[in-house]
């Protein structure tokens, strides 16, 4: 088994990190810049930037952090939220970030995948996916940080996606989010019976165990942990510790 990468998920909104649960009732609980250097110097894989009302709003504003943190944090950088066009990336690129993750404007125009891919490569291109259960193996993808239906079948959406040229796969339980009680299994496994590309699996982990799971049993390429994170209920090290109990190879800590 390769090693599956620890990822640290900030949702940000205006200059604070924040946390809800279904993606409502957001709370502030930190700063993006502390947070993210905690983060990188207890040993995570990578971190992942979304900006929570940029979709709303029709702008983004968190490339400034993104800046910040690309001076002294080497562990590569995922931005999401917002990124709407090829300048757009462009932008998220020269800010500091090796990816974007796309969800609402993929949806609005699916070629803006390909398009994207073509320009900047697929390892460039994470689609990210905010899926709601509507039924026994079936879940819709939401878009503007969970606000808005689609009617989009999710399993339909990430394999057309990986056509169009998506590199990996970003799906967030919606129905799990922020609760702690683990994860939806059975919409991680449908997703990755779905597609070839990486998966990473985020929303709902509670305890070490149900990343194991997420990975041993999900088959999982990478777990992006929040909550587990910023309550500081099992730190990135603390979680890589529990990982190699179970079997599971961990990456080295990055270098300072």
């Amino acid at each position: 088994m390769p090693a599956p990468r620890l990822i640290a998920r900030l949702d940000i909104k205006g200059p604070n990190v924040i946390k809800g649960i279904h993606l409502e009732g957001l709370r502030i609980v930190g700063q993006p810049g502390p947070m993210a250097r905690r983060y990188y110097d207890d040993g995570v894989d990578e971190i992942i930037y979304m900006d929570t009302v940029a979709s709303l709003y029709g702008r983004n504003n968190i490339l400034p952090v993104v800046e910040d943190a690309a001076r002294d944090i080497f562990v590569p950088l995922t931005v999401g939220g917002g990124i709407r066009s090829i300048d757009d990336i462009v932008a998220a690129l020269r800010a500091g970030a090796d990816k974007v993750a796309i969800n609402t404007a993929a949806i609005a125009r699916p070629d803006f995948l390909r398009e994207a891919a073509q320009t900047f490569g697929s390892q460039c291109i994470v689609l990210s996916v905010e899926a709601k259960r509507r039924g026994e193996d079936r879940w819709e993808a939401l878009t503007d940080n969970g606000r808005e239906r689609t009617g989009v079948d999710v399993l339909n959406w990430v394999a057309e996606a990986e056509r169009l040229g998506a590199g990996e796969i970003l799906v967030t339980s919606v129905d799990a989010e922020g609760t702690r009680r683990g994860f939806d299994h059975d919409l991680f496994r449908a997703v990755r019976a779905s597609v070839r590309v990486p998966v990473i699996g985020s929303g709902g982990a509670g305890e070490a165990a149900d990343v194991v799971a997420a990975v041993v049993d999900d088959d999982l390429d990478a777990v992006a942990c929040a909550s587990l994170f910023h309550y500081e209920q099992c730190p990135p090290q603390t979680l890589k510790a529990h990982m190699a109990e179970a079997g599971i190879p961990v990456r080295p800590e990055a270098a300072a």
